[in-house]
């Protein structure tokens, strides 16, 4: 497996990115979903990566900087074809070995609160985060649930 910063412009990537919204929008109500789309991931404070499987493409993730020692986990996702396999827990150790190189002292993310994202919600927690509450401009949301790791 090979984990790399991506430009967001291969046909992959974007279809991955479409599946993702489209998962999101048949679980959450509008004012829940905090997903991005490929204009939202191309921000400057944004950087995001994929993993390959030789040429397949495996999952995403991004981080995203809110402060100079506060990070955001976004747009987690891995295909259909490499779920169960350990893609996830790759991408977020390399997302967590970043938050700290970066020297964030404290990595937070936000996912859905319903049955479908109790597996993101487990992997979180096998990785160290804890429930916590809204961060940044998020606010209570009964579809939501908010997630944080210190880092130091």
């Amino acid at each position: 497996m090979e984990i790399r910063i991506d430009d967001l412009t291969g046909s992959e990537v974007v279809m991955l990115l479409e599946e993702h919204l489209r998962c999101m929008a048949m679980v959450s109500p509008r004012e829940s979903r905090h997903a991005l789309d490929l204009y939202g991931l191309r921000q400057r404070d944004i950087t995001f990566w994929t993993i390959w499987s030789g040429t397949e493409l495996a999952g995403c993730g991004a981080l995203r900087e809110l402060d100079p020692q506060h990070g955001e986990i976004k747009s987690m996702r891995t295909a259909y074809a490499y779920q169960r396999k350990g893609i996830a827990s790759q991408m977020v150790r390399h997302i967590i070995a970043e938050a700290r190189r970066r020297g964030y002292g404290r990595l937070s993310l936000e996912t859905g609160a319903m049955d479908y994202f109790e597996p993101a919600r487990k992997l979180y927690a096998s990785h160290g985060f804890a429930p916590c509450q809204p961060f940044d401009t998020y606010r209570e949301d009964p579809n939501s649930v908010f997630m944080t790791l210190r880092l130091c």
